[in-house]
């Protein structure tokens, strides 16, 4: 069968009939569409975190909070999810880490109950000892080890550490909180430790190390007293109206916890960061990482459909269409300094425009039909103004390269020309719509420069790495199966899917296969339904080996007709290795292999 030039099989070369696929993807479908709320949208379930509710539970403590029942059900559901090992994953089904098992550990020792936990503990040691040692110069070594240059969450880890007493405050590196004090355009010049995005902890944290360690003399002591008021300052008035620093219960419950560890559990910031923990609990007494990705998850949702040709299904469309639109931003964001035109993952107020969240607005309202007009010029001039010097696209801010999270990334960028290709006619602008006429230099400088990242960027076995999704049975706990899905999605709707790198890219995938049929994070690792998925929508669009095809969708099918379609992998990354999962992605994921295909079946 050839399709836009694609040459694909036929099921019935395949031996595979076609009602299976129909049924399967009827019944993804079917769990999709009954997941979405009332008012149209998706809301999602992010898995609960033993990192965050430990380091909630900590802060709670430490800011004096008369809530007994909060404390006692949060320490009851990490001693009900340790890990048989004796350690903590971020996840209920992720592998055990130095960083979560510490703050765990931490959270019973700064309640005061670790000698009522003792038999818990007894097996955390073990663990902990075996691996990294037990002294606490060992442990702080481990930890700085773990995350290198990057302050971001190895600061705040020895930070709680220290203040339950299980490393010296000397094993924790100070930070220059009074650099917050500059103005925010300068932010990407000084060299920050800390990643863009976590400026709360540079500030909150930096002055409780600051109070804390009072024996650390050097020349800056005297400028921190000066700086700690107006870095206080600064901490308020980016905090949201909620209390939640970007929706995150780990960046919210760090500044709570340290702030009030300097006697200020009367802040306003400490008030605000507490309402905010209290609101977010769940029943069970745990704590999710992040509030919920309704954005993301509701873009998802609709560009898969639109994958499957199958957008009547979702009906009337106005007020998704609106819900959309209404949440690109209008102004200058207080935290990140972000110019106006880009999305974030939720409607909620601690988000801030990123550049995954942005293009995935723009593919939904593009598949929802919506005329080319503001929103779509605002998205691409706050893309383009966001490209590196590289030509690549970052997570949050221009040219805050300096640590690994900030950098460009393959997955980025290739959304971004996903999100540009309906617009970007063949051959460049010359026929470009006559509604994007003021931004054809930054759609050309868009197209251009990304596609020359993601040439440049490939690797030798033709695979690409993203930045924000990993794989924990990966060596290095990256996924290259899903960065070169998400790559040569982007090469397949830009019309370039027979270039030598998007050949190389699937040759890659090919032998990434599973003998199961399925894909993992690389070759070896467990197949998944979300990177099984992504793998199999994208070589049924790039003329892929048949055989590799066949077992690819047997495996989903038998996924789906055995209900583990609902069986979700930690695949997503937030901060920096730390995971989650997100109840809707093997679904999301899942409607957009089988529709795709079964729309083929129909051409």
């Amino acid at each position: 069968m050839t399709f836009d030039g694609i040459h694909r099989p036929t099921l019935s070369s395949m031996g595979i009939d076609p009602k299976r696929v129909e049924r399967a993807y009827q019944s993804a479908r079917e769990k999709l569409l009954s997941s979405r709320l009332a008012k149209g949208w998706w809301e999602g379930e992010l898995s609960s975190s033993a990192l965050s509710t430990a380091v909630a539970v900590a802060a709670l403590i430490a800011a004096k909070v008369d809530a007994p029942k909060f404390v006692e059900n949060g320490l009851s559901w990490l001693k009900e999810h340790q890990n048989s090992d004796g350690g903590w994953g971020d996840t209920t089904i992720s592998f055990s880490n130095i960083s979560t098992t510490l703050l765990v550990k931490s959270a019973f020792y700064i309640s005061g109950r670790h000698q009522e936990f003792a038999s818990t503990l007894e097996k955390t040691d073990q663990w902990l000892g075996s691996r990294y040692g037990n002294s606490g110069k060992e442990l702080a070594e481990a930890l700085r080890q773990r995350y290198g240059k990057d302050h971001t969450f190895s600061v705040p880890i020895l930070t709680t550490c220290a203040l339950a007493g299980l490393v010296d405050w000397d094993e924790v590196p100070a930070l220059p909180f009074e650099l917050a004090c500059l103005p925010q355009s300068l932010y990407r010049f000084v060299g920050l430790p800390v990643v863009s995005y976590a400026l709360p902890a540079l500030i909150a944290i930096g002055v409780c190390i600051h109070h804390c360690n009072p024996s650390s003399i050097s020349p800056l002591r005297l400028l921190r007293n000066i700086c700690t008021g107006r870095a206080l300052k600064v901490l308020k008035n980016i905090q949201p109206a909620n209390g939640g620093f970007l929706e995150a219960t780990p960046l919210t419950a760090f500044v709570t916890l340290s702030l009030s560890a300097t006697g200020r559990e009367n802040h306003d910031v400490v008030k605000k960061g507490v309402a905010f923990l209290l609101d977010s609990v769940r029943s069970d007494g745990s704590w999710p990482i992040d509030t919920n990705l309704a954005t993301w998850v509701t873009t998802l949702a609709i560009n898969a459909l639109a994958s499957a040709d199958d957008l009547e299904s979702l009906g009337q469309t106005d007020s998704l269409v609106e819900w959309i639109k209404g949440q690109q931003y209008e102004t200058i964001h207080p935290y990140t300094g972000a110019e106006p035109g880009g999305w974030g993952w939720t409607p909620l107020p601690g988000c801030v425009p990123d550049a995954d969240d942005t293009p995935g607005a723009l593919l939904a309202l593009t598949n929802l039909k919506e005329k080319p007009a503001e929103w779509l010029r605002a998205g691409v001039r706050w893309l383009s103004g966001l490209q590196n010097t590289d030509s690549g696209i970052p997570t949050f801010c221009h040219g805050w390269s300096n640590l690994p999270f900030d950098r460009s990334g393959c997955d980025l960028t290739a959304h971004m020309l996903r999100a540009i290709a309906p617009w970007y006619p063949e051959g460049g602008t010359e026929n470009i719509d006559p509604e994007l006429h003021s931004v054809e230099v930054e759609l050309e400088k868009l197209y251009d420069g990304g596609l020359t990242y993601l040439r440049e960027n490939q690797n030798s076995d033709g695979s690409w790495l993203p930045l924000w999704f990993g794989n924990q049975h990966e060596e290095s706990e990256t996924n290259p199966v899903y960065g070169t899905c998400r790559v040569l999605a982007a090469f397949r709707d830009l019309g370039l899917w027979e270039e030598l790198h998007a050949r190389k890219g699937v040759r890659f995938l090919e032998k990434a296969q599973n003998d199961d049929g399925g894909w993992g994070g690389a070759y070896g690792c467990p197949s998944s339904v979300e990177e099984s998925s992504l793998a199999l929508e994208i070589l049924w669009d790039m003329d892929s080996d048949p055989k590799v095809l066949e077992k690819g969708l047997l495996w989903l099918i038998n996924a789906s007709e055995n209900d583990q379609i609902l069986k979700v992998a930690p695949i997503g990354f937030y901060f920096a290795k730390l995971w989650y999962f997100e109840k809707l992605y093997p679904i999301i994921f899942a409607v957009g292999a089988l529709g795709r295909i079964r729309k083929s079946m129909m051409v």
